[in-house]
Order: structure tokens, then C-alpha cells, then sequence
């Protein structure tokens, strides 16, 4: 699957579907951004059942300012609609396989659980 491109008003729809949400926020002029944009994208490619959105911090401020987004890119991986990830910084494609497994490997009752705790 190829990544989509989210907007202010596809945002909460988007992450709240269920399953796995991987959201890159990025600038057209942030060099680390481009350098991260073709490790998300064969992410996207790789694994087709995780929706992988882009959400351009320039062009949707709305969104970059709820999410609390100060440097980019910044990646948040939610679940379910519940936000597990939340970091700065590019990743190396390795490491975005481990945290992508180690999403996917949660009991997300366990996680239910100790969020209403």
C-alpha cells in the first residue's frame, strides 16, 4: 500500500479505523524528512496491512498543533485508535521493523486495561 496524504479533516477518521497507524510528519524543506520519506515508503510497501499517513506540518498546522508536533519529522503509531508511539526523528528501516513488531505483538485488552486504570 502507498502512503496516503492526510489532511485536518481526514485525520481522526484516519487513525480511529483500527488496526495499525503509522502518521510521518514531515516539510517539503526538512532535510531529515526527505531522507526518512523512502524508508516510510517501502515500509508502505512492505507491509500492506498498516495504513502509513502523511500528514505536511507546513500545510496542515491544525493537525501539527493538537498533535503537539515541535520538531520533524515525528512519527506516532496509534492502534486501535489509542496512540502508542509518539517520537522525533527519522528512523533507520530496522528500527521502524522493530517498533512496527513490537505494535503488532501487543495485547491491546492489556493495553485497554491500563489505560481505564
Amino acid at each position: 500500500m502507498a502512503t496516503v496524504d492526510v489532511t485536518s479533516a481526514e485525520f481522526a477518521g484516519v487513525i480511529e479505523k483500527g488496526g495499525i497507524v503509522i502518521v510521518d510528519f514531515w516539510a517539503a524543506w526538512c532535510g531529515p524528512c526527505k531522507s526518512f520519506a523512502p524508508i516510510f515508503q517501502a515500509s508502505s510497501e512492505k507491509y500492506p496491512e498498516i495504513t502509513f499517513a502523511k500528514v505536511d506540518t507546513d500545510a496542515e498546522q491544525e493537525i501539527s498543533a493538537a498533535a503537539g508536533i515541535s520538531s520533524i519529522p515525528t512519527l506516532m503509531i496509534f492502534r486501535d485508535g489509542i496512540l502508542l508511539f509518539s517520537q522525533p526523528g527519522a528512523l533507520p528501516g530496522p528500527a521502524l521493523d522493530d517498533l512496527i513488531a513490537q505494535v503488532s505483538a501487543l495485547d491491546m485488552e492489556q493495553v485497554r486495561k491500563e489505560i481505564a486504570e
